[in-house]
């Protein structure tokens, strides 16, 4: 039975089921909770935003944005966002989706890590990453209705733990390949010539936001 959730569904394709599928067998409920309200967030913001967006690419950038941190599709050496951005874009070729859509989603789940990029790019793009940084950050938590929040959490649940939980699974994610996590270079620049720089610090953005676990 698909859920509705603000009048927004998971696409009624075979695409979307077989994603569905995928994600859930390769996953863990957290990712894959996870991952589910990103698209639902994600859909929300187009609706918010007057744009539209091809709803099958949205659920498969959505659903593998974070299939990087898992044991099949985590490489020695990319970065875990390259490793999701690659896993979808072979599952999206074996089902003959066009070579600019799968340029498209592998830009989205890519870039879903880098803050004041995505908003400027296609679509898909910018909202996979508007969803990700509603679920993980609640950046835009007042944006969204409470009952369009309740609603999202209580179809596709939050850990009782989530923060602490979603950090971890970030961490054994990537904890064999530190080198692929070296981040933005201009922070570098500012700690070595600015005493007075302070460093932000994506972990405790996650316990500050408004969600209350």
């Amino acid at each position: 039975m698909q859920t509705t959730i603000s009048g927004i569904q998971v696409p009624d394709s075979v695409l979307a089921r077989e994603v569905t599928e995928v994600v859930r067998d390769t996953a863990s409920e957290l990712i894959f909770n996870h991952s589910s309200r990103v698209y639902y967030f994600g859909a929300i913001a187009a609706r918010q935003r007057g744009l539209y967006v091809d709803p099958d690419l949205l659920y498969a950038g959505a659903m593998f944005h974070d299939m990087g941190l898992t044991e099949k599709h985590s490489s020695v050496h990319e970065r875990f966002e390259v490793d999701g951005a690659n896993a979808a874009r072979d599952f999206l070729r074996r089902h003959g989706i066009a070579e600019s859509e799968l340029d498209i989603v592998w830009t989205a789940i890519a870039l879903h890590t880098t803050p004041g990029i995505a908003q400027h790019m296609h679509p898909v793009v910018a909202l996979v990453t508007a969803g990700v940084e509603m679920d993980v950050l609640g950046l835009t938590h007042a944006l969204y209705a409470e009952e369009e929040r309740q609603a999202v959490v209580e179809a596709f649940p939050r850990s009782e733990h989530f923060k602490e939980d979603i950090i971890q699974a970030f961490y054994d994610g990537i904890k064999h390949k530190p080198e692929t996590t070296f981040g933005n270079v201009k922070a570098d620049v500012l700690a070595d010539k600015d005493p007075h720089f302070v460093r932000g610090n994506f972990c405790d953005v996650i316990r500050q936001s408004r969600w209350a676990s």
